[in-house]
């Protein structure tokens, strides 16, 4: 009884004295079109920023490919289902992240990290940022990223000509999250990427049953942007079938209605956040990014 009593005030001592703090989750980043995991510039500045800002935090810059010049022509010209099995892989042989990660994507990243969470729940994405990524397809690049523009002017021509010929789904990133609104039937039977994970052929249960584990999935629409087209695909909405003028919020899609994501579910129990941010596709402060996203980070 004595050794009892003597432990007790220790005890209340060591309640009133919190230990070190949890670590913070580790972070997987994947870039956009014609950008690598290195670049200073970008998802290198991402990486450095983030470490900054969190002391301690892992961070993986996604790399496709052995070198940044690979990583960069994969980008455009690896087949994303590949692409995606390759992260798969390297993600479940990383021993930081076998506790669990959140995922930061930028622009395609987005889309392609989602596909991540929907296929490849080992080990657990935890939360899902998305920057500016393309969730419902494009139907246009009225603009591309820096150097790039020559590459894009060529990808606009081959898009146009056949996006859904089996030669271009299997060989141009773009072509597989392209979305033709006036060609509905065409992108659900021949879109090898994006009509798969959008559950546009069927449901898969286990693509919805993974997203939902989610614990937020967070979409950032860049306000003023001149790149995606259109930009509320940002947000999970897209043109309204049949026309490519008026668009429509995720909510009143079929795909959240009918919630063959599971979107809906989510939705309700609040877990997707939606945030806008002023300025073209990707620009945005270090005072928006430490504000808005490194909440979710920490």
């Amino acid at each position: 009884m004595a050794a009892l009593r003597a432990a007790v005030p220790v005890l209340a001592l060591l309640a009133l004295c919190p230990g070190p703090a949890a670590a913070a989750a580790p972070l997987v980043i994947w870039h956009g079109m014609g950008d690598s995991c290195c670049n200073p510039v970008s998802m290198g500045y991402i990486k450095k920023l983030v470490e900054k800002r969190i002391p301690g935090i892992y961070v993986l810059s996604l790399k496709i490919g052995s070198n940044m010049m690979q990583d960069v022509e994969n980008s455009f010209f690896m087949n994303v289902n590949a692409q995606v099995r390759e992260v798969c892989s390297q993600l479940a042989t990383d021993p930081h992240l076998q506790g669990g990660y959140n995922a930061m994507g930028f622009s395609q990243g987005g889309q392609f990290l989602r596909a991540v969470a929907q296929r490849c729940p080992v080990p657990p994405m935890l939360n899902l940022i998305s920057i500016g990524g393309q969730h419902q397809g494009v139907y246009g690049f009225p603009r591309c990223p820096g150097e790039s523009s020559h590459l894009c002017d060529w990808i606009r021509k081959t898009l146009d000509l056949g996006a859904y010929t089996k030669a271009v789904q299997e060989h141009l990133v773009q072509a597989e999250y392209w979305h033709d609104p006036l060609k509905e039937e065409d992108y659900r039977k021949n879109s090898i990427f994006l009509a798969d994970i959008n559950q546009e052929r069927g449901i898969n249960e286990t693509y919805k049953k993974n997203l939902m584990a989610l614990k937020k999935f967070v979409m950032v629409k860049f306000l003023n942007d001149t790149m995606v087209d259109p930009p509320i695909s940002e947000w999970f909405g897209f043109y309204k079938s049949g026309q490519a003028k008026e668009t429509i919020p995720l909510q009143e899609t079929s795909l959240y209605k009918e919630d063959r994501l599971g979107l809906q579910q989510m939705d309700k129990a609040g877990k997707l956040v939606f945030l806008g941010v002023q300025g073209d596709h990707l620009h945005f402060s270090e005072e928006w990014f430490d504000s808005s996203i490194l909440p979710f980070l920490q």
